[in-house]
């Protein structure tokens, strides 16, 4: 048995593939496109090593996307024969086989709670942590982020490897439960401790966001810039938050050069890649921006994946695309299979993480949301139902507050737009508990007393 220096134990022998894996872990923990070749490397020098199958799996179902759920099982299945054929499966590779399997069945919040618990034996195991995380992220769990990394930090010194991650981890956890001082702090200590820990600075970049410090947010992503430019996909994602700031100064030339050029650089239907895109798309178009045909490019992704109900954050996305383009019928393909997604939730008063996580996502508030969003297209039924309700459920469909931000912009709009006066108070409300008045709700509230000043005009 070797332990890496990452803090897990494998049963294989081969020192060629614990040390390529470590680099594969380094990889996801810094968003390095280098972390699949070091994985690939890994399972070479040893097609038996348990947790390099895991690895493979949980990636492949944190894509999301319906044609990788096969590949997923695929490594699930690789990493269980493996655990049976070798000397002997270690804990660490037993926690991950295990929660690749709960995974692989849609039941992220299982993954991660199995993964917990083997921290809760062996703290200072770097990717099993990250790993959950990630899983609580994706299935907008920010109670279960705070308090995952929470519980370890007083189990690791500063010079343990993969530490100034775990601080990265710790601070965006902070940030999504509000406690803005505490992640900024935390964030930048964590960059301090690994420069190229991407997550860290992101974290530090929602602060600025959340808190309206735009000068700050566009210096401190500009100055990371080496940093985030040498990451895979995620370098698209803090190229949108830098369009935010932007955004939020007027720049409308400058975001769509930025759109361009580094937050869709090159066509992919990842879905974070996607929600970039669209998100950024549509809220310039409601800043009243013309976007000219880049709408074209991301509607026909939203068209091709209008049955893959893996995740509900990526429907809700690839549902904004096509009522932005004004694609009735295939918006309408997508809410209702989204419909018959949302009636295979689990019964009511089953216990959280049996069934499917994501189809009781879809029933609590991805249906309703997407109803909403639906009625958007000229000829649709107006959808009854309370904004504020919606709103306030928001979190479920995972993400962050950034990007769940075009969601409660467009619920907004809604409620200004039908003059529903108590569900705009609520929208709103639910907002500004997570971020400070911008330029949008100022917009939005001169647009309402315009409306009002008209109205007693013609009177």
């Amino acid at each position: 048995m070797i332990r890496d220096r990452f803090g897990s134990i494998h049963g294989t022998a081969s020192l060629d593939a614990v040390s390529a894996f470590e680099e594969a872990v380094h990889g996801v923990a810094a968003h390095r496109p280098s972390a699949a070749e070091a994985l690939g490397r890994a399972l070479s020098a040893d097609p038996s090593m348990v947790a390099a199958h895991a690895l493979r799996g949980f990636a492949n179902v944190m894509l999301a996307r319906d044609e990788l759920l096969p590949i997923a099982r695929g490594a699930h299945s690789a990493a269980v024969l493996a655990s049976t054929e070798g000397g002997g499966v270690t804990a660490s590779e037993r926690a991950l086989t295990d929660a690749l399997g709960y995974a692989v069945a849609g039941r992220l919040h299982a993954a991660a709670d199995r993964l917990d618990r083997h921290l809760d034996a062996s703290p200072r195991e770097f990717l099993h942590a990250k790993i959950a995380h990630s899983l609580r992220f994706m299935a907008g769990d920010l109670e279960g982020m705070l308090l995952g990394t929470a519980r370890l930090i007083d189990a690791w010194t500063e010079d343990a490897p993969g530490y100034g991650f775990l601080l990265g981890c710790h601070a965006f956890a902070l940030e999504e439960k509000g406690e803005f001082d505490a992640a900024e702090r935390v964030g930048r200590r964590a960059v301090e401790l690994a420069p190229d820990d991407a997550w860290g600075l992101h974290a530090v970049s929602h602060v600025y966001e959340m808190q309206g410090r735009v000068d700050e947010g566009i210096a401190w992503i500009k100055a990371k810039r080496p940093v985030w430019t040498a990451c895979n996909n995620f370098s698209f994602h803090m190229a949108w938050h830098l369009a935010l700031f932007h955004l939020e100064r007027g720049e409308h030339e400058l975001v769509l050069a930025l759109y361009d050029t580094e937050v869709r650089p090159r066509s992919t239907d990842d879905f974070r890649d996607m929600s970039n895109a669209v998100s950024l798309l549509w809220r310039l178009e409601q800043d009243g921006v013309a976007v000219g045909d880049r709408w074209d490019e991301v509607r026909a992704i939203a068209s091709r994946r209008r049955s893959d109900m893996t995740l509900t954050f990526a429907c809700l996305h690839n549902l904004l695309a096509l009522v932005a383009t004004g694609r009735r019928d295939d918006a309408l393909d997508l809410v209702t299979a989204m419909s018959e997604r949302a009636r295979n939730a689990a019964p009511t008063g089953m216990p959280r993480g049996m069934g499917s996580d994501q189809a009781s996502v879809m029933n609590d508030i991805g249906r309703d949301l997407g109803r909403v969003v639906l009625a958007l297209c000229a000829g649709s039924e107006r959808s009854p139902v309370e904004y504020g309700q919606l709103a306030n459920k928001l979190t479920r469909i995972g993400g962050s507050h950034a990007q769940r931000d075009v969601f409660l912009r467009t619920l907004a709009a809604l409620a200004a737009d039908r003059r529903d006066r108590i569900g705009l108070e609520q929208v709103l409300t639910v907002r500004r508990g997570i971020k400070r008045d911008d330029r949008f709700e100022a917009q939005l509230q001169a647009r309402i007393a315009g409306r009002r000043e008209s109205s007693r005009a013609s009177i």
